[in-house]
Parts: C-alpha cells; structure tokens; sequence
C-alpha cells in the first residue's frame, strides 16, 4: 500500500494518507486561488480512514463559493502552512494540497473544476473532465 506524507513548511503539522486518492482536482474559485495564493489549486482527497494526522492546528471554517457546504480548513500555528482540509462537498474525505507532499512525482489531477473563474492564460492538459 502507498504511503504519502504532507506536512507544513516546519514540519509540526503532517497528514499521511495510505492508499490512493479518490479524486485529484484542480479548482479554478476564488476561495481556492486565495487559499494558494496561485491562480489555481490543487488537491488531493483521500477517505477520511486512510489518513492520519498529528501535530496542531489551527481551523479557519470558509463558506462554499457555490453556496454549498463549508470546508473546515487546518494550518500550522508556527508556519501558516494548510495541511488539510475537510468538508467543501465531498463528504468522508481529508483533502491535502498536492504541494504539501512536496513529491515531483504526484499523480496528475484528473478533474479541474470552476473553469469559468480559470485565468484566460492557463491551460489544463491531459486526461481532465472539465467543468464551469
């Protein structure tokens, strides 16, 4: 079974998931590109069950940019960095910016979502379902 590890800059706050994620996506919303500070996110979900997390954190709750259900979002208190979030939607699940595994080799998303708030300059290649 696969083992990942995602954990702040520091290294205080971890998640690692066992087994594969149920969904990798890219989110085009504005809470998102917030959250990254990019024009764009990326994320990992992986059944709540599979994923362990140690060190604290600190909760910030985000109302859904859909209207939807909030997501409980998890940051390190020494560095800022968000480790992992829940909620948003996708019920049962841990969700972990792909960046916090710092691994180059991290399996390409396979959904990218909110396109209609994607940047006109970017591009989402490869084998991606698409939606506004």
């Amino acid at each position: 079974m696969t083992l990942r590890t995602a954990s702040c800059r520091c290294g205080q706050l971890r998640a690692e998931c066992a087994g594969e994620p149920v969904r990798i996506s890219v989110c085009h919303c504005l809470n998102c590109k917030r959250r990254s500070g990019s024009a764009f996110a990326v994320q990992a979900r992986f059944p709540a069950e599979q994923v362990t997390i140690t060190g604290r954190s600190t909760e910030y709750v985000a109302p859904s940019e859909s209207g939807g259900a909030p997501a409980h979002f998890h940051f390190c208190p020494v560095c800022g960095g968000n480790v992992w979030y829940s909620g948003g939607g996708i019920a049962d699940t841990v969700a972990i910016p792909v960046g916090q595994f710092a691994d180059p080799a991290f399996p390409a998303p396979g959904i990218s979502v909110y396109e209609s708030r994607q940047c006109a300059w970017l591009e989402v290649r490869g084998v991606v379902e698409h939606y506004d």
